[in-house]
Parts: structure tokens; sequence; C-alpha cells
């Protein structure tokens, strides 16, 4: 599972969102955050928090996937989330014996 893809198409979900004019991904220190620019100042956060679950929740339909989003900051209609696609993990290692659920 290419995670890369999963991500393309999330900001492409949430950027057809209609109070969402552009998402995009910036990685610092290896944590993912996620950008949002909504086209109202007075957005709410609840709003755009079930905006992100539901563009989350349609393209990890199929995928073994959960998402964690948390809301960091914002400044006017710019906010910040760190949100993460994570893979469930069975395994914290890998033993080399080639198993099929090898993460």
């Amino acid at each position: 599972m290419d995670l890369d893809i999963i991500w393309l198409n999330f900001l492409t979900a949430l950027e057809q969102s209609a109070s969402i004019i552009e998402a995009k991904r910036m990685v610092y220190a290896g944590i993912p955050f996620l950008y949002i620019t909504a086209k109202e100042n007075d957005i709410r956060l609840g709003e755009l928090e079930r905006e992100i679950a539901l563009s989350a929740g349609a393209v990890m339909k199929g995928h073994q996937l959960h998402s964690k989003t948390q809301f960091i900051r914002n400044e006017a209609a710019l906010f910040v989330f760190k949100h993460r696609f994570l893979v469930p993990q069975r395994k914290m290692f890998c033993c080399g014996n080639e198993c099929a659920d090898c993460i």
C-alpha cells in the first residue's frame, strides 16, 4: 500500500469540499502536517474536523488504515492539523522470515 497515493486522494477530496480552498501536506521532522485554507475566516473548527474525517474515511475505504487528526493552530482562514494515516501494527520489527503480514 502506497501512502503517497492515499495522501494525494485525501488532499484532492478535501479540496472538493465547499468550505475549503486549498489543502496541502507539509512534513516537518518526519511528522505530516495538514495545512487547510478555508473559504471563510469565521468557519468553525468542528466543521473542518468533520470534513477531514469524511475525506479520510472515503480514501481509507478498502484499506487497513486508520487516521488520527490533532488540531495545532489557526490564523484567520489558515488551519494547521497534525494528521497521520496509520497502518495497524501487528509486528514491531522484521524478523527476516518474509512473513506475509510484515510491515
